[in-house]
């Protein structure tokens, strides 16, 4: 990732004997690696407190651009050529180190722990061992947007592109210097920008997951490209020629170029804020617009008697930023681990203290890597480190203690992380409970083909009037039920409550798509006299969909909601919507109390603590037996406990 990316540049020429190039640091770089990475992990570890901090990827990837790329020109300008072999240890040597550490490190404490977070591990692993995280977890429909599956390394996507970016770039650019012309240079690779950006916002689905255009290496690489426009921009400015007068780059430069990036620098923190991983804007243009705010911030930064560079090297931030690559690597896996899973948070003051908790020991796991492991092997490289470590494991013809037990820990690391992949499980609790949910469905519906006579019975009964006093609780062949995965958990204890319920549940589906499911199933005469809806759980909704959901419904059927029960953002928003619009509909929509049922019983869910189990299911299907109960009779009524529904939770 671009935390590795030193501000340093520096190169080695193709000859027998390595020559580095001239060196050159550029100001405030490290100042703004320390603001992308605060971004990330407040994003991650306090998500409500900043929820656009996934934009400090971008940033970084516009750095990594600019840095790379100045390093080559650098070294092709002082050299005449460029050493792939040379640029290629390098880049080896400064990100695999704390790489392998961290991944036996957190393979070992998963191990001991156990649990969902084993689910998957071995393509994880590959994936960090390969950098190829990124599309490894696209080819699994592994979500970074889901918090229903613990993954240990699922930030590595971003080191896996950039880390196929140092790969190929080499060779691109030096294709590039081939062709005379600068400007055709910069243009050509503009238009890699201009492409990239496009393809994201072309590919990307309004309302449905965003993981393939935020993880492709082809839709996520502007941030990468811009960078490098902005490397061969720079190195093409001469000083001023006072004889000549100014260009018009070198009048930007000195007169507009410190205020573009201060306005820059504050609407990249204001993105931070204001960008949602959910919005549309977000990935048609908005992740480019902060890449070509975070270029202006850098070409500010780097210019000669920069005050914005001045303001960026403060001592506090340098110092978080040259340790940014081993918060970044660290920062998730811990999270998981502190909380055992995926961060399923079950109240907010658990949510602070495992985001606290986790800070603590993400902080001090940086700082051991950057002193013992990041920084001798960068100084030395690996094998002169290792034959340091070897010297000092025995000194004087004995055996060092210290160095024993270090390599004594290596080794124990390395049999738990073979142990964790060769036990992990292959489908966490929740999946499993989906699973068996599905298998209900299915057998139901395999049944209910078998008897054509009696589904003939149940795909279009005629809806019951709605009296205004006394009216029946509806059978199960009068329920038409449209859900999302918690409703597929919880399928078999909705058949067996209610016999005959018709259900379409999917994995990830989000309520904006009920009216198009509701109205297809009325067109096709199969929609029936009680519509139970199960959503929300994926995202927030909208009034006007509800509206939208009871015009279609009509006066002659009856609605049911479900509330939500996700460790999630915008629970309560969407409970608190489907509230008000239960109130204000008290005669025809119902409201069944899932959220406030299960709270007392979190540990019959799934480690998520979103999908139920067996006795979860009971809970759930009795939630609803209860909004039917309120929608069945004129008040005052009576509502039967969940005991008395089911006589036991368990």
């Amino acid at each position: 990732m671009t935390f590795a990316t030193h501000a340093r540049t520096g190169g080695t020429a193709l000859s027998v004997v390595p020559r580095p190039a001239a060196q050159r640091r550029f100001a405030g770089l490290d100042g703004l690696r320390a603001i992308a990475v605060t971004a990330v992990i407040l994003y991650h570890l306090f998500p409500r407190l900043l929820p656009g901090g996934f934009i400090g990827v971008d940033v970084f990837f516009v750095i990594s651009g600019f840095l790379i790329t100045s390093l080559l020109v650098a070294e092709r300008t002082s050299t005449g050529r460029i050493s792939l072999r040379g640029f290629w240890q390098r880049r080896i040597r400064r990100l695999v180190p704390a790489l392998v550490v961290l991944v036996l490190a957190s393979c070992t404490a998963a191990w001991i722990l156990g649990g969902d977070m084993l689910v998957g591990l071995a393509r994880q692993v590959l994936g960090a061992a390969t950098f190829s995280s990124n599309w490894l977890d696209i080819a699994s429909n592994s979500s970074y947007f889901s918090r229903d599956t613990p993954e240990l390394f699922r930030t590595l996507w971003s080191l896996a592109v950039e880390e196929q970016f140092y790969l190929v770039w080499p060779l691109i650019l030096l294709a590039l210097f081939l062709l005379r012309s600068p400007a055709v240079r910069i243009a050509l690779i503009g238009l890699l920008a201009v492409a990239s950006g496009a393809e994201m916002a072309w590919l990307f689905t309004p309302g449905a997951d965003a993981t393939r255009v935020y993880f492709g290496s082809d839709t996520h690489s502007f941030g990468l490209a811009i960078g490098a426009v902005l490397a061969l921009i720079v190195s093409r400015l001469t000083p001023v020629d006072l004889d000549a007068g100014e260009t018009w780059m070198q009048v930007f430069v000195r007169r507009w170029l410190p205020g573009v990036g201060g306005v820059s620098l504050v609407a990249v923190a204001a993105a931070a804020w204001w960008l949602h991983d959910d919005a549309t804007l977000t990935y048609r243009g908005g992740l480019v617009a902060v890449s070509v705010l975070t270029a202006c911030v850098v070409w500010a930064a780097v210019s000669p008697g920069s005050s914005l560079g001045r303001l960026l090297d403060a001592a506090p931030l340098r110092a978080i930023g040259v340790r940014s690559y081993g918060l970044y690597l660290w920062h998730w896996p811990v999270l998981t681990l502190v909380l055992g899973a995926e961060p399923a948070l079950r109240t907010p003051a658990v949510a602070w203290l495992a985001g606290v908790q986790a800070l603590v020991i993400t902080a001090v796991a940086a700082l051991l890597s950057y002193r013992f492991v990041e920084q001798p092997i960068r100084k030395r490289g690996l094998r002169a480190t290792g034959r340091l470590l070897a010297s000092r494991i025995r000194v004087a013809g004995r055996w060092h203690r210290g160095g024993i037990a270090v390599a004594a820990l290596a080794a124990l690391c390395c049999a738990a992380t073979i142990a964790a992949l060769v036990t992990a499980p292959t489908v966490t609790t929740a999946q499993s409970f989906i699973q068996r949910g599905q298998a209900a469905i299915a057998a139901h519906a395999a049944a209910h083909s078998a008897a054509p006579s009696r589904a003939s019975t149940h795909s279009s009964p005629t809806p019951r009037p709605t009296a205004p006093n006394r009216r029946s609780l509806p059978t199960g062949q009068q329920i038409t039920a449209i859900g999302d995965s918690v409703m597929l958990a919880s399928a078999p204890s909705l058949e067996q409550t209610f016999p005959g319920i018709a259900i379409d549940a999917v994995v990830s589906r989000q309520m904006y798509v009920a009216p198009a499911i509701v109205q297809s199933l009325k067109d096709a005469g199969a929609l029936r006299s009680c519509v139970l809806i199960g959503l929300g759980t994926n995202g927030s909704i909208s009034p006007d969909t509800l509206v939208q959901l009871k015009q279609i419904v009509g006066p002659s059927r009856e609605l049911v909601f479900v509330t939500v029960q996700a460790p999630r953002g915008w629970t309560d928003g969407v409970n608190a919507t489907l509230t008000a619009f239960a109130n204000s509909n008290p005669r025809s929509v119902a409201l069944a109390q899932w959220q406030s049922a299960i709270a007392p019983h979190l540990d019959l869910l799934a480690g998520d603590h979103i999908h139920p189990g067996t006795s979860g299911g009971r809970i759930y299907a009795s939630a609803v037996m209860a909004a039917l109960v309120q929608l069945s009779g004129p008040p005052p009524f009576r509502p039967y406990s969940v005991w008395e529904l089911n006589g036991s939770t368990r």
